[in-house]
């Protein structure tokens, strides 16, 4: 009897969880419900699946809503039902035209209106629906001729009074308005909630054919949907024979490209694998994705395949992924076997330049009817609950910023405020909009606006109304084409060397890059500022406590990284192995022979998978579970508790003693979610070692190319000092050898416009191309007259030194550039600077000190280029001792001047604490540690020098200096200024890169306490 529920898939109207909704219905009774949220099927699939469980009818449509007002409630007989009405909708979601206020003709959807809105003359498919409280409408004659036509309606939108308090809040939000002003007619009826089947029916027992035809209705709905079958595009040829004659065929080209013709095991490798791909029905899976990789290719365009998408050597043939599965000891299994039903998903990277030209040929290619991108759930999250539900209540902007900002335990004790954490808290994991998901494609083999409607978002293509795990559950794999600037900083490198030098790099042979000796050098010393993935401070620290020197040792640096290794103690543990080999023994004869590459400690999800399959026992379904889980896909610790008592049971039927399966479990426990597949490490390996070979041979254009990219860890003066330590000559921005981004000449580097913080972009970009038109500009005034540019805006140029090329200074420039343009009419401004003579100006001698360049560089670059930072300083000391100098002062305290570039705040137990990197005077890198104790003592005071007191601690071949004492050291008054308030301010805007991990604090070493020695018992 239920033809119109809502969920809170609703959009800021339904306030019910789509589980919710259903244990409602069971308890009340109801044997068939619809659910037809406003404008979306977001929810139906997860709503057939939960309704087949309890044994209820499911019933699918929509909720036709049009300018704030509902039109009519479509719901499909069957799957057609479903398909016409998503393709209406989507037709109207790209047009932005509103809705027709009569639904067009439908040849397998029931339409309902309300009283209101029902058109005269009614369709064979179109009923009224009207609530049990409009009944006493039905003594009028006009209507009651209508009863053939009426069916049940009774809404549902909320369940107690509390939660229709909550969707009026939801309706304020929506509407951005303050509570007190919303009408009747912005929410739903307090009668909408989910009663009893009895009390339901008995409410209609004087109409018993509106009750007949709702039953008749129900019954001719009967939308099916198989979640087993795949839907993804079946086929890249016409059908599954050509599809694998195709990809042997390309398989074997690669074969030979990658190994030649005699290498046995790869033969073995690729034949297995084509059986395996054949058997699955999964060679168009990979043809698309090669087909996606050859345009590329043809474009010029870099790509990184990684993820388990690199455990396949077909892959590795096809030229998708670069990792060599042989290698690295890779097993296809991990990516497909013959126990998986739907196809996996190939991760790709591209530059985030090139990312969107990819994206066009996949639309176009396989025809945009076909393809879409998944879709995201934004939720509800806590700052911004207390900012929405806060502005319903007319709390002012203050209060907000405090309500956001701070915990809920330092929030004000008021009533009002009370009422927004407790709504506030009901809001927490509710969708609040939907989003574009970030890199996931759909290409089906259906339309498919079969399974869905679609949006159109500003970006420009178009979004399904379901996420990711809808789409896995219905039959749906996604491609994932991302970008990253990593791979940005490779190609434009490589672009710049030809243009600079007139050498061409072929970085995609990775066999020059990948465990190149000097690279390798570099590693070992975490000399990796703007490589891929390892220039972090924690990166950079933990290469040089590894010693790290070869590819295989990088690939498990990679994964060590990640919090759930670091958290379980194993990045600790496999740190003191690699430096200790004979310190230790193996756990048990497993871990010496399925991770003796990594000492027996668990780096990867295989090693994780291999220990339970191997030492626990499990069954092949649960090993499947485990490697789910550990990527995240499976809801990881959930999951991985459903394995645990097999495990247990396993363990103790192979006589493990239960001690150490408790430890080696809690091992296991503790990467749900978090580790890295092992081929994912080696493909960012890979990445890594290919930016580090072109900072190595190539620095100075490799510093250019990551300036232009937008940096990568640290800000752009830090890339700026590495340019300058590998021998650049850095230059401001000048207007005849700047360009929108920074640009190499040899080995002169000229920052871009881009850089400039008060320029426009616009006008950066017209100064070039007047520049490649007209020629260079000979003077400020044949500037003036070429660019149609503002005083502030030349201002901005003058004191960034863009005109220096004339030789005069900036005072002088100034004063040309006021007498030229202030008071000047823009309608006179060609006239008088065309057709008069440029006046010969007699100017005073004004000269500048470097200093004053400085800071002027300071306020406009937020970094000076015409010296040091340390130059600025009052102070001549540099420091006792230097950063290259730490590891002969284990022990010892020091006293150091340095310059701060980033600080990263991390929680202990006892508070929390940071890590600071510093240049010193030399240019050279080194780390701090400011425990929570310390800090409230000698807290960071923002970017610029510090004098640091500390204790050198060598961990490994690493050392930091642990702060006792800080002082922030003052700069030189600026000479700019005469007040001498004003001449320390432009200090102030000297920056420094902050992060903050948000999570639990990670065990103490007591507590971790990982053997070094076998466990018995």
């Amino acid at each position: 009897m239920y033809l119109n529920c809502h969920s809170f898939h609703s959009l800021r109207y339904g306030t019910i969880p789509l589980n919710d909704l259903i244990k409602q219905a069971v308890t009340c009774g109801v044997q068939a419900m619809a659910l037809t949220d406003i404008n979306t099927v977001t929810g139906i699939y997860d709503f057939i699946k939960g309704c087949d469980e309890v044994a209820i009818k499911p019933l699918v449509g929509i909720e036709f809503h049009s300018e704030n007002k509902m039109r009519y409630i479509g719901l499909a007989k069957n799957a057609s039902g479903l398909a016409e009405m998503n393709r209406f909708l989507t037709t109207h979601n790209f047009s932005g035209e509103p809705l027709p206020k009569q639904a067009p003709h439908f040849e397998q959807v029931f339409i309902i209106y309300t009283i209101e809105n029902a058109p005269l003359t009614l369709q064979e498919n179109e009923f009224i629906g009207i609530r049990p409280e409009e009944l006493p409408k039905l003594f009028a004659s006009e209507l009651k001729s209508k009863i053939a036509k009426m069916v049940v309606w009774q809404p549902v939108t909320f369940r107690t009074k509390k939660e229709f308090n909550l969707h009026k809040i939801l309706r304020a939000i929506d509407s951005n308005s303050i509570l007190s002003k919303l009408t009747e007619a912005d929410y739903c009826k307090t009668t909408e909630v989910l009663k009893p089947v009895e009390e339901l029916l008995a409410q209609y027992a004087d109409y018993p054919q509106i009750i007949a035809n709702t039953t008749q209705l129900i019954e001719q709905c009967n939308f099916k949907f198989d979640c087993n079958t795949p839907k993804n595009k079946k086929y890249y040829t016409n059908n599954r024979e050509s599809d694998i004659a195709l990809l042997t065929s390309l398989a074997q080209q690669g074969m030979l490209w990658r190994y030649g013709k005699k290498n046995i095991e790869a033969k073995a490798r690729v034949e297995k694998e084509l059986k395996v791909i054949d058997q699955l029905e999964f060679s168009g899976y990979f043809l698309i994705t090669w087909d996606i990789i050859r345009y590329s290719n043809s474009r010029g365009f870099m790509h990184i395949g990684r993820g388990s998408g690199a455990n396949s050597i077909i892959a590795y043939c096809l030229g998708i992924t670069d990792i060599c599965p042989l290698e690295l000891d890779l097993y296809f299994e991990r990516f497909l076997n013959e126990n998986r039903k739907s196809p996996p998903d190939f991760d790709i990277d591209w530059s985030w330049k090139e990312r969107d030209v990819i994206l066009e040929y996949i639309f176009n290619r396989y025809g945009k009817e076909n393809v879409a991108f998944c879709g995201t759930n934004v939720e509800f999250k806590y700052r911004s609950i207390f900012r929405e539900v806060g502005k319903v209540f007319g709390l002012p902007k203050e209060e907000l910023d405090l309500l956001a900002k701070n915990p809920m335990k330092l929030h004000d004790k008021n009533s009002i405020v009370k009422l927004v954490q407790e709504y506030g808290m009901m809001l927490e994991k509710y969708p609040n909009q939907r989003s574009m998901h970030s890199c996931g494609i759909l290409i089906s083999e259906e339309p498919i606006t079969n399974y869905t409607p679609l949006e159109m978002p500003p970006k420009g293509f178009p979004i399904v109304l379901f996420d990711m795990h809808v789409a896995e559950d219905i039959g749906f794999e996604k491609f994932d084409i991302l970008s990253q600037r990593g791979i940005g900083h490779i190609d434009d490198t490589v672009k710049l060397i030809e243009q600079n030098r007139g050498i061409r790099v072929n970085i995609r042979d990775t066999s020059i890059s990948k465990n190149e000796a000097v690279a390798n050098t570099y590693l070992a010393e975490g000399k990796t500022i703007g490589c891929f993935y390892i220039e972090s401070p924690a990166m950079r620290g933990l290469l040089r406590r590894l010693k790290c020197n070869n590819y295989k040792t990088l690939v498990a640096a990679s994964s060590i990284i990640r919090p759930g290794v670091a958290k379980s103690g194993m990045m600790k543990e496999y740190i003191f192995r690699h430096n200790n080999p004979s310190q230790f023994e193996y756990f048990h004869d497993v871990f010496k022979e399925q991770l003796g590459e990594t000492y027996g400690i668990m780096v990867y999800q295989e090693d994780v998978i291999k220990i339970a399959l191997h030492y626990g026992g499990l069954p092949a379904a649960d090993g499947d579970i485990l490697r789910r889980a550990m990527s995240g896909k499976g809801r990881s610790v959930e999951a991985l508790r459903k394995v645990k008592e097999n495990f247990f049971a396993s363990c103790l039927q192979k006589g493990h003693p239960p001690t150490l399966s408790e430890e080696i479990y809690r091992q296991i426990e503790s990467f749900a979610g978090y580790s890295f597949c092992k081929a994912h490490s080696a493909s960012y390996a890979v990445e890594s070692y290919q930016s580090l070979y072109l900072k190595v041979y190539y620095p100075i254009e490799f510093m250019v190319a990551v300036i232009n990219n937008q940096g990568g860890f640290y800000r752009t003066e830090v890339y700026v000092h590495e340019a300058r330590m590998a021998g650049a000559t850095v230059h401001n921005p000048c207007v005849n050898k700047s360009t929108f981004e920074t640009t190499l000449y040899g080995k002169d580097v000229y920052l871009g416009f881009m850089h400039l913080l008060s320029l426009d972009s616009k006008m950066s970009l017209f100064i070039q191309s007047d520049r490649e038109k007209n020629g260079p500009f000979s003077s400020l005034e044949d500037f003036i007259n070429r660019i149609p540019m503002g005083i502030e805006s030349i201002k901005t140029l003058i004191f960034i030194g863009a005109f220096r090329f004339t030789n005069q200074t900036k005072n002088q420039l100034l004063v040309i550039a006021s007498l030229l343009l202030n008071n000047l009419k823009p309608e006179n401004k060609n006239v008088m600077l065309l057709q008069e003579p440029v006046k010969e100006f007699k100017l005073p001698n004004l000269e500048r000190s470097l200093l004053e360049d400085a800071f002027d560089e300071i306020e406009l670059l937020s970094f000076p280029v015409s010296c040091t930072i340390f130059e600025l300083l009052q102070t001549k000391y540099r420091g006792d001792v230097m950063a290259k100098e730490l590891l002969l002062h284990h022990k010892k305290q020091v006293k150091m001047l340095a310059y701060l570039i980033s600080r990263k705040q991390v929680p202990t137990v006892k508070g929390t604490m940071y890590f600071g990197t510093w240049i010193d005077n030399e240019g050279i890198y080194f780390d701090t540690v400011h425990f929570p104790d310390n800090l409230l003592q000698y807290p960071f005071q923002g970017g610029g020098c510090y004098l640091l007191l500390g204790i050198v601690e060598v961990d490994y071949h690493f050392p930091t200096l642990t702060i006792s004492k800080m002082a922030k050291m003052p700069f030189v008054p600026d000479p700019r200024y005469i007040d001498a308030k004003n001449q320390y301010k432009t200090q102030q805007q000297i920056k420094e890169d902050v992060s903050s991990t948000q999570r639990a604090p990670y065990p103490q070493a007591h507590e971790i306490n990982l053997p070094h020695h076998r466990m018995t018992s």
